[in-house]
This record gives structure tokens, C-alpha cells and sequence, in this order.
């Protein structure tokens, strides 16, 4: 061994422990980068990529199917993305928190819609521009909403909906009818 090489604590050199074990470090490096590649993926599924976007608020009464990262979208082009959920406690409506593109100036006016792709699609928040000439800014509020429509409830209204009473027997037959 040379003399001032570094060692390691079997007395080897630390390259030659590097050769030896060259796999080993090699897999290692593969399970760091898979880490930060999952971290980069839930950082922008969660809303960290539109961090710099413009922040608005849209009050919804039923925010079924919305959770943190739900696409928003204007004529099918996703614009943003949910960054926050609560409760608001005078309206007891759900406060969602959106992150806008700030490259796409949204009238001040406009009106927000929870919807799907279809029966089975994923729920996303359809934004209507409005009129206004004024854009929407950052901390301003959405205050024409729709919210979600709940499929189960309208499919349970269509299937017990009470049909016309049956005749009686006598409306039948025609007895008890006087000519």
C-alpha cells in the first residue's frame, strides 16, 4: 500500500474497495435517483410545479371527486390544478384553493363547474371565462360555482321513482261502471 493512500478500516485502499464493490454502488446510485425522480413526481402532483402560479378561491358547495392536484381546465386545456381544501366556516362551503397559469388572464367574472370526463372519467374543475374586463388576480374569489352532481342520488331518484297507481280491479273489468 502507498504510503498516504487513503484507507479505509480493513486497511485497503478506498479504490480498491470501490472496484470490489462496484455493483453494490452502482445499485445504490440507481435506488437515489428513483427517490428523487418520485419526489419530483409528487411535488408536482400535489401543486408544488404552480407555486408561482395565481392563487384563487372558488366556493363550492358539494366538492365530490376534488382532492389536492385535480386538474383545472378551460375548453378541455388544463390551466391548473387544486392546491387546497377546507371548509368554510360561515358558508359551510368547501374553499378550493386553485393555481392558475398566470399566462392565461381569466375575466374576474368567470364561473367554475365541477365535472367528469364522462360516467367513469376523473372529476376536474371547468372554468368559463366571463365577460369582464378585469382579469382574476391572485387572492380573488370564484363566487359562481357548481358543484359536483352526485350520480348515485340521481340514478337512486330515476329507479324508485314512483310510477302511476295500477287500476283497481273494477277499472278493468268495467264492473261497477253504470252505462
Amino acid at each position: 500500500m502507498k504510503r498516504g493512500a487513503p484507507a479505509n478500516e480493513s486497511g485497503l485502499p478506498v479504490k480498491a474497495v470501490f472496484r470490489e464493490n462496484l455493483g453494490e454502488a452502482l445499485v445504490g446510485l440507481a435506488v437515489v435517483l428513483l427517490a428523487g425522480f418520485f419526489i419530483v413526481f409528487a411535488w408536482r402532483a400535489t401543486g408544488g410545479a404552480h407555486g408561482g402560479g395565481i392563487k384563487v378561491t372558488a366556493l363550492f358547495p358539494n366538492a365530490s371527486g376534488v382532492n389536492v392536484g385535480t386538474d383545472v381546465r378551460v375548453a378541455g386545456l388544463k390551466v391548473g390544478q387544486v392546491t387546497q381544501q377546507t371548509l368554510d366556516p360561515q358558508s359551510y362551503q368547501v374553499a378550493v384553493t386553485l393555481a392558475l397559469d398566470p399566462s392565461v388572464r381569466l375575466p374576474a367574472d368567470s364561473s367554475a363547474a365541477i365535472t367528469s370526463e364522462g360516467l367513469l372519467g376523473s372529476t376536474f374543475i371547468a372554468l368559463s371565462p366571463g365577460g369582464a374586463e378585469q382579469p382574476l388576480k391572485n387572492g380573488d374569489t370564484i363566487s359562481d360555482t357548481q358543484g359536483a352532481m352526485d350520480l348515485m342520488a340521481l340514478i337512486g331518484q330515476f329507479i324508485n321513482k314512483p310510477s302511476a297507481a295500477p287500476p283497481s280491479a273494477d277499472q278493468a273489468t268495467g264492473a261497477g261502471t253504470t252505462p
